[in-house]
């Protein structure tokens, strides 16, 4: 396995992890993050997307499917400013970033791994 695809399927289990703590115990991971603890459908909801998030990258990188590897690096790359402006506009707490850090130090690792590759 390269590094770059390495980089992924360690981001896929971090998203497989994410997903199913949002679909058993959603409320533990929404208190963390200051977020209003709700027992409506809607977190579950993303903790499934999380999981087929987490499917994607961990079998993209057992593929070794490195255009995807770089679509990710822009999506997850992206992410933080979505979660900051959140936080700009009052709809989350400042530790709800954490989650756009985790993502932008998970799209720089693949990057810089996809970067040495190429040479």
């Amino acid at each position: 396995m390269s590094k770059s695809a390495f980089s992924l399927f360690v981001f896929g289990i971090y998203a497989a992890v994410v997903g199913i703590v949002l679909m058993a115990a959603p409320n533990f991971m929404l208190g963390i993050f200051g977020i209003p603890h709700t027992n409506e459908v809607w977190i579950r909801i993303v903790g499934v997307l999380a999981l087929v998030l987490a499917f994607y990258y961990t079998q993209a990188a057992r593929k070794g499917i490195t255009g995807f590897f770089v679509l990710t690096v822009y999506t997850r790359s992206t992410f933080i400013i979505f979660l900051t402006a959140f936080v700009l506009f009052g709809f989350a707490s400042p530790a709800i970033i954490l989650f756009g850090v985790m993502d932008l130090l998970g799209a720089v690792w693949t990057g810089l791994s996809l970067r040495s590759e190429k040479k």
